[in-house]
């Protein structure tokens, strides 16, 4: 069985003319899973007793006739940082390691009710902290086309996972870039939906006023497909979106894209800029016109972003304090001690890192130089992104100024590099407007994407962009 090739449409298809079985396709994605997943790291816990049950449900099924749901019989994973009923969920870090969910997120149960099957959950950076899969604690996931590389992160196991033939589609999560750099990192499609599309029930947070949950696949049909059943208003989470709402705001002509200039000066790797200008000329010559604007925020973007997000984390991630749930620090006689040893030895030195900076500009005498001024660097950042997007229906960028960063370089890399190469994914995150990583082609036979920006709730309209030229 090819699983390269394969799609939701594929092997329904397959199915129903009886090529092969659901069990037949759950096997042998498991037999790659067996393959690999010792070499590339991509999964911290698997599903294969309970997903070989699911399929034989889904034959049975076809055998009687009954006419198939949405994804019957597909497998998927799942970022470690949304929680399932099966499989561990465990945030890709010590505090939670061996913790199993009570519940399914919104978005998983809705994938299941229509009949997908988990087949595990996939490794992050710790909380979502990073970019390269670099502070899991649970090892690096490697890059799908080279051992010596990072599969990007946060969302570096849902990425890989899919650039490597183990599951048709993942999910991700995306605060600032999470789904978008690593589906750029392994050559393949990734949307960040709009803020509220998606419902939060489940994830784990990292930043509540950015995160989000969104599908990673090999082909626009699979991420459309998905997007639709997952998104839309859950009484769960007050932050989701009114589908009347959404309905209005779609169906528009596109004929403009906007370029921002400062994204293409300083500190875009020149090789990744002669592949983003080649699909310029693509568009141009289909007809679209391009039109250059300047963004004068970007200045503050990954500032404000990393002093919000932070903050937030902040809080969130005070409620692991080895009481409820986790991991709790062994031989301790005294409450306080207790406290302070679950979060050392639970958290990763990039998590404490980030509590203690997120915890600093929130404390008394700072919160006003440091975080307000970030909310309102934000907020002048999305009047300027919402105001460009008034004039043109896109706006196009570079996924990642930078290649894949590799494992073990000769010169190591500073951790500020790895914060700034965020620029490009960061600012659509601030202003809470939907994006997507497309691939556009390879720079020493590592991949590199495109990000499509579109306005608040214009997914639709993104995602039938995205494959006008494939």
């Amino acid at each position: 069985m090819n699983l390269k090739d394969l799609n939701i449409k594929k092997i329904h298809n397959s199915f129903l003319n009886k090529e092969y079985s659901c069990t037949d396709l759950i096997n042998n994605y498991f037999e790659k899973i067996n393959e690999i997943n010792s070499d590339y790291n991509i999964y911290t816990s698997l599903n294969k007793e309970n997903a070989l049950n699911q399929a034989k449900i889904i034959d049975e099924k076809i055998a009687k006739g009954e006419v198939l749901r949405k994804l019957d019989g597909i497998p998927f994973s799942v970022k470690d940082s949304i929680c399932t009923l099966e499989c561990k969920s465990q945030a890709g870090s010590n505090i939670l390691k061996g913790f199993e969910a009570t519940y399914n997120a919104t978005a998983v149960e809705k994938l299941i009710n229509e009949g997908a099957i988990l087949i595990g959950k996939t490794n992050c950076d710790s909380f979502g902290h990073g970019s390269s899969t670099k502070n899991s604690d649970y090892g690096i996931t490697k890059n799908p086309y080279s051992l010596d590389h990072v599969a990007g992160g946060s969302s570096g196991g849902a990425a890989a996972s899919v650039a490597l033939n183990t599951c048709t589609f993942a999910i991700g999560e995306d605060t600032g870039g999470s789904i978008r750099e690593p589906a750029s990192f392994c050559g393949i499609y990734g949307l960040k939906p709009s803020y509220g599309r998606v419902s939060r029930y489940g994830a784990i947070a990292y930043g509540s006023s950015l995160d989000t949950i969104g599908p990673l696949a090999n082909n626009m049909l699979d991420i459309e497909i998905v997007q639709k059943i997952i998104e839309g208003l859950d009484e769960k989470d007050a932050t989701t979106i009114e589908d009347k709402k959404i309905i209005e705001l779609e169906n528009k002509t596109v004929k403009k894209i906007g370029i921002i200039k400062e994204f293409l000066d300083n500190g875009l790797d020149l090789r990744i800029r002669d592949l983003f200008d080649k699909k310029l000329e693509e568009y141009e010559t289909n007809g679209f016109e391009i039109q250059e604007f300047h963004l004068p925020s970007t200045k503050y973007a990954v500032a404000s972003y990393y002093l919000i997000a932070c903050s937030e984390t902040s809080s969130n991630l005070s409620r692991f304090d080895g009481v409820k749930f986790g991991f709790r620090a062994p031989n301790v006689t005294k409450l306080e001690d207790m406290y302070l040893q679950t979060k050392e030895y639970g958290f990763s030195f990039e998590t404490k890192k980030r509590i203690i900076l997120g915890t600093y500009a929130l404390s008394a005498g700072y919160a006003d130089k440091y975080y307000k001024k970030a909310c309102s660097a934000r907020s002048l950042i999305k009047q300027e992104l919402e105001d460009i997007l008034k004039e043109v229906d896109f706006i196009l960028t570079p996924t990642s100024p930078v290649l894949p960063y590799e494992i073990n370089p000769i010169k190591e890399i500073d951790p500020m590099t790895e914060y700034l190469a965020d620029i490009y994914t960061v600012i659509p995150s601030l202003a809470g407007v939907c994006s997507l990583n497309v691939p556009i082609g390879f720079v020493e036979k590592l991949p590199v994407g495109m990000q499509i920006i579109g306005g608040v709730l214009d997914e639709n309209k993104v995602m039938e962009f995205a494959k006008i030229l494939g």
